[in-house]
């Protein structure tokens, strides 16, 4: 990767750096993250940054790492070299239904995000999502306080004990005008339990036909509001993307601004971090997760940005020019 970003040369010559680190055999551990060399590939344009005493703006596709201390590391690394870092999911930039934004200082009270959450992959698109909509709350990001993974049917144990949760859930099925329990049928749920700092409360339930949806309990509006995220076209589609994210890492490039805080990108990694972690103790696995108290996440911020997700006509649903479809 150093030669990369030198272009063979001994310093750096390139304006911006793009890491896409999950095209290739990689393992996966015991706890189910795939061990991508995110870190690995980031370290090594780092040293160049040092070695050439300049640093450009760097775009880390989806989540930092699967680990905790490397992804701090590389937030860390931009703060003290001073460049622009972003990344994450497109799914947050994604064609909505309806399409619309919270305003800034939302008096949200809690959130869930109803969507594709099977593994280390999946949850995090979900987190990402919760993210980029919690964090519009009013006073700001606060940090997160705890995480919790449940599994199995316990899932909807937790639901039933949790009205908040239950209700913001039988309002995503009557949007889709879904029979009463649709989402209880699936036995192999999965939820992830998110507390912030401010007492706001925030989950990742798993579920179909609802594309990613959030809704979200706002103080002072009697019915949730309910935002969707439908019709992704798929891995082999080449509008698969939102064509927007391209166009957020292109203005970072230009403007040496990062389109978001990192800091959310941050919080949606050590979630799904400690979401992985939470059901494993002594290498011994349970389905209901302990509750991991999270005081190293107490990241605060006050977003300013407005609107970034596409709008108008969606592209037409192609193949990949390169001929693969499946």
């Amino acid at each position: 990767m150093g030669e990369a970003v030198t272009l063979g040369g001994k310093e750096l010559a390139v304006d911006g750096v793009v890491i896409v680190a999950e095209h290739g055999d990689y393992p996966k551990d015991l706890k189910g993250r795939w061990l991508l060399p995110r870190w690995r590939i980031f370290q090594q344009v780092v040293r160049v940054f040092e070695k050439s005493k300049r640093a450009v703006p760097v775009f880390n596709d989806k989540h930092f790492s699967y680990d905790w201390d490397e992804a701090k590391w590389m937030f860390d690394k931009s703060r003290e070299l001073n460049f622009p870092l972003t990344g994450g999911s497109s799914i947050p930039l994604y064609y909505r239904t309806p399409d619309i934004e919270l305003d800034n200082d939302t008096p949200l009270k809690h959130s869930i995000v109803v969507g594709g959450a099977s593994d280390e992959g999946g949850i995090f698109h979900s987190i990402d999502v919760l993210q980029a909509f919690v964090e519009r709350r009013k006073g700001g990001e606060t940090g997160v306080k705890s995480v919790q993974s449940i599994r199995g049917k316990e899932t909807w144990e937790w639901v039933e004990r949790n009205p908040w949760a239950g209700k913001l859930l039988d309002a995503v099925a009557k949007q889709f005008e879904l029979k009463p329990g649709h989402f209880q049928e699936n036995e192999r749920a999965n939820i992830c339990i998110v507390e912030y700092n401010d007492g706001t409360k925030g989950a990742v339930i798993s579920g179909k036909d609802v594309g990613w949806t959030f809704a979200g309990e706002i103080e002072g509006e009697n019915e949730p509001t309910i935002i969707s995220m439908l019709g992704w076209a798929g891995p082999f589609d080449q509008y698969h993307a939102s064509n927007a994210q391209p166009h957020w890492i292109t203005e970072m490039m230009v403007s040496k601004k990062e389109p978001f805080n990192a800091e959310r990108l941050l919080l949606s990694t050590g979630i799904t971090n400690h979401y992985v972690e939470s059901n494993w103790e002594n290498g011994i696995y349970s389905a209901v997760g302990k509750r991991i108290e999270t005081p190293f996440m107490n990241m605060t911020y006050h977003t300013k940005r407005g609107p970034q997700f596409n709008t108008g006509e969606r592209p037409p649903s192609r193949p990949y020019l390169r001929g693969f479809d499946e």
